[in-house]
C-alpha cells in the first residue's frame, strides 16, 4: 500500500478517467514485477499513514490510540482474494438486488462492517509464520488466498479429506467453495460427497450446479462432475448412500477414521443429529449449515473446543394453530396448507390405512385400540368408507365423487359454520365473532364455467380413479359434462355440532370419550366381514410437485384457491403455489 500511494502521489484525488487510468496501470505494472506482498516496510508506512489521519481527525471520534497489528493486518492481505469472503459481499449484493427488485425490504439505516480477523493463524500455531517468502505469489489460481494465509496453509488445505453429507443446495455451494479454495485438490486430499436424492426440476432455481438436462439424475454424481469444471485437481468420490444408522456397514470405523472432517448440508434435524454423534464419537470437526427460505445458520463444531451440535436446540417454528386451517384461514399460505393436508386426507393416508387393514386385519385393531374414541371412530369410518360403502365401480363414480366433494368442502362447510356462527355473532365480551383474524366466509356454487372449479372436479376424479388403480377419464369437458349431471342433496345444517374456536378446544373434543359406541361396533363387525384376501388393495398417491401431467399441483392450487375465495383471501399463482 505504501508503494501504491508512492506511485498514486500520496492521498491524491483523481477527477477524470483518463488521469486515473495510467496510474492503475502502472500500479499493475508494479504488481507483476514484485511477486511477494508481505513487505513489512510497508506495514510500517501504512501504520503512519493511520496514525496521520487520526491525528486530523475531530476529536470525538478519534481513538487515543491506533491499533498497530491492525493496520499490519491490513497491509498484508491488501491484495488478498478469499472464496469465503467473495461469496459473503455476494450473497449481500444478490439480497440488495431482489430488494430493488421487489420493492420490499425493511431499511437500515447504519453501515455494515464485516471482518473475519478470528480466521488469521496465531502466530504460535502451524501456519503462523506469514512472511515474504511464506506469501510469495506464485502466478496460479490460490495466490490470493496465499497472500492472506500463505503456502504452507494452502498445501495443507489440499491434503485434506473431507466429507459432503448431501447435494441440495448448501451442498452445491460447499462444492464449489471447496473446489475453488483448493480443499483436496493435492496428492493426498480426497473429498466424498453422499446423496441418495435424485434431482427434480423444482431444485434447479436454487441448487446452482444442475441444468435441466440433469432432472432424474443422481443429484452427488451430477454435482461432483459439476465441480470439477471449476478445479480440475479435484479429487472427488461420488456416492448414492443416505449415512444414517442402515448403512453403518458403509461409514464404518475405517471410513471416519481417515477422515478431517465432515459438512452437514442437510434438510432435517434427524440426519444432522445422527451425523453430529458421529463426529462426536470420532473426534472430528463438523460444518453444519442449514437454509429456510431466506434465512440461513452455520455452526462450525470443533473437539474439546466447541459445543456439539446437538447441546443445543432451536426453538420449535410456529405451526399454523389447527382451527385456523380448518376454519379460520385469513392467509393464502393458510388455505395452501388446508389443501395441502386435503390431498393427504383423500388420496395418501386413508388409502395406507385400508391397506393395513387389507395386509393385517387383527394388527390393524389392536393398534387402533390404543388411540382415543373420536380418533378409533374417524379412522374406521374413513377405512369403510373407502374399501366398501364408497368404493367406485365405475371412472364414473369417480367424477360423482369429485363434484359432491367440491360441495361439501366449499358449500356446505361453510353453510354449516355460518349456521354456527352467524354473520352477526357475539362473543362473550360484546365484540364481533367474525373480526380480526377471522374473516367472515361464504359459500361457492358449482359453476362448470368456471376454471377452478372444473380444474378441482377434473384433478379430484382423475386421482381417485388413480387410487382405485383405473384408468382416468382425461377429457376435462367430458368429466365436467358428468359432473353436471350430478344432484347433490340439499344442504341440512346440524344443530348440536360443536366446532372448536381454538386449539385447546379441538384438543379437549379429540380427547373427550364418545357416546357412540354402537356405531364403533357396528364398523368393526362390517369391516370384520369383509375378505380381504378378495378385495383389491388401493393405490397410495405420494405427493410429487415436479410432475405437471400427474395434477397434483393442479389440485392443491384449485383447491387453495377455492378455499380463498370462500373467505376472500387474495389467490395465488399456480407459480406461488
Amino acid at each position: 500500500l505504501a508503494r501504491f500511494a508512492h506511485v498514486f502521489g500520496k492521498r491524491k484525488t483523481f477527477t477524470t478517467t483518463a488521469e486515473f487510468g495510467p496510474n492503475i496501470y502502472d500500479n499493475c505494472i508494479f504488481k507483476n514485477e514484485n511477486a511477494f506482498l508481505f513487505f513489512k516496510a510497508d506495514a510500517e508506512q501504512m501504520l503512519q499513514y493511520c496514525e496521520e489521519i487520526n491525528a486530523q481527525l475531530p476529536a470525538k471520534i478519534r481513538v487515543e490510540k491506533v491499533d498497530a497489528r491492525l493496520a499490519k493486518m491490513l497491509s498484508f492481505q491488501a491484495v488478498g482474494n478469499l472464496v469465503a469472503m467473495n461469496g459473503f459481499v455476494g450473497g449481500i449484493a444478490a439480497q440488495e438486488a431482489m430488494k430493488a427488485v421487489t420493492g420490499i425490504f425493511t431499511p437500515i439505516h447504519q453501515w455494515l462492517y464485516f471482518d473475519s480477523l478470528e480466521c488469521l493463524p496465531e502466530t504460535d500455531s502451524a501456519y503462523g509464520l506469514r512472511d515474504e517468502g511464506a506469501c510469495r505469489l506464485q502466478g496460479n489460481r490460490y495466490d490470493g488466498q496465499a497472500a492472506v494465509f500463505g503456502w504452507n496453509f494452502q498445501e495443507a488445505l489440499a491434503k485434506q479429506k473431507w466429507l459432503i453429507v448431501g447435494a441440495g443446495a448448501i451442498g452445491c455451494e460447499l462444492l464449489k467453495n471447496f473446489a475453488m479454495m483448493g480443499v483436496a485438490c493435492g496428492t493426498d486430499g480426497c473429498l466424498i460427497i453422499t446423496d441418495m436424492d435424485n434431482i427434480e426440476l423444482s431444485n434447479l432455481n436454487r441448487q446452482f450446479l444442475f441444468r435441466r438436462s440433469d432432472v432424474g439424475a443422481k443429484k452427488s454424481e451430477v454435482a461432483g462432475k459439476a465441480a470439477k469444471t471449476f478445479n480440475s485437481q479435484l479429487n472427488i468420490v461420488t456416492m448414492c448412500e443416505r449415512v444414517g444408522t442402515g448403512t453403518e456397514n458403509i461409514f464404518d470405523d475405517a471410513f471416519f477414521e481417515k477422515l478431517d472432517g465432515v459438512a452437514n448440508a442437510l434438510d432435517n434435524i434427524e440426519a444432522r443429529t445422527y451425523v453430529d454423534r458421529r463426529c462426536v464419537y470420532y473426534r472430528l470437526p463438523l460444518l453444519d449449515s442449514g437454509t429456510q427460505g431466506p434465512k440461513g445458520s452455520t455452526q462450525v463444531v470443533y473437539p474439546f473446543l466447541t459445543e456439539s451440535y446437538s447441546s443445543s436446540h432451536d426453538p420449535p417454528e410456529k405451526s399454523i394453530p389447527i382451527c385456523t386451517l380448518r376454519n379460520f384461514p385469513n392467509t393464502i399460505e393458510h388455505t395452501i396448507q388446508w389443501a395441502r393436508d386435503l390431498f393427504e386426507g383423500a388420496f395418501s393416508i386413508p388409502a395406507e390405512l385400508a391397506n393395513q387393514f387389507l395386509d393385517d386385519p387383527r394388527g390393524f385393531f389392536d393398534r387402533i385400540e390404543k388411540m382415543h374414541d373420536s380418533q378409533k371412530l374417524e379412522l374406521l369410518e374413513n377405512v369403510y368408507h373407502y374399501l366398501s360403502d364408497l368404493r367406485p365401480a365405475t371412472v364414473e363414480a369417480c367424477v360423482r365423487w369429485a363434484r359432491l366433494q367440491f360441495e361439501q368442502h366449499f358449500n356446505f362447510q361453510i353453510q354449516q359454520l355460518l349456521y354456527s356462527f352467524p354473520e352477526d355473532q357475539l362473543t362473550a365480551y360484546g365484540t364481533k365473532f367474525w373480526s380480526g383474524g377471522k374473516r367472515c366466509p361464504h359459500a361457492i356454487h358449482f359453476d362448470g364455467s368456471n376454471t377452478e372449479h372444473r380444474q378441482f372436479i377434473f384433478a379430484s376424479a382423475f386421482l381417485r380413479a388413480q387410487m382405485y388403480a383405473m384408468k382416468p377419464i382425461d377429457d376435462m369437458d367430458r368429466v365436467i359434462e358428468l359432473a353436471s349431471e350430478v344432484k347433490p342433496p340439499p344442504f341440512k345444517p346440524k344443530a348440536g355440532l360443536k366446532i372448536p374456536t381454538t386449539d385447546e378446544e379441538a384438543a379437549e373434543l379429540v380427547g373427550a370419550v364418545s357416546d357412540d359406541d354402537s356405531r364403533f361396533q357396528d364398523l368393526q363387525l362390517m369391516l370384520a366381514k369383509l375378505k380381504p384376501e378378495k378385495t383389491c388393495r388401493l393405490v397410495p398417491i405420494d405427493f410429487e410437485k415436479d410432475d405437471d401431467t400427474n395434477h397434483h399441483m393442479e389440485f392443491i392450487t384449485a383447491a387453495s384457491n377455492l378455499r380463498a375465495e370462500n373467505y376472500k383471501i387474495e389467490k395465488a399463482d399456480f407459480m406461488k403455489v
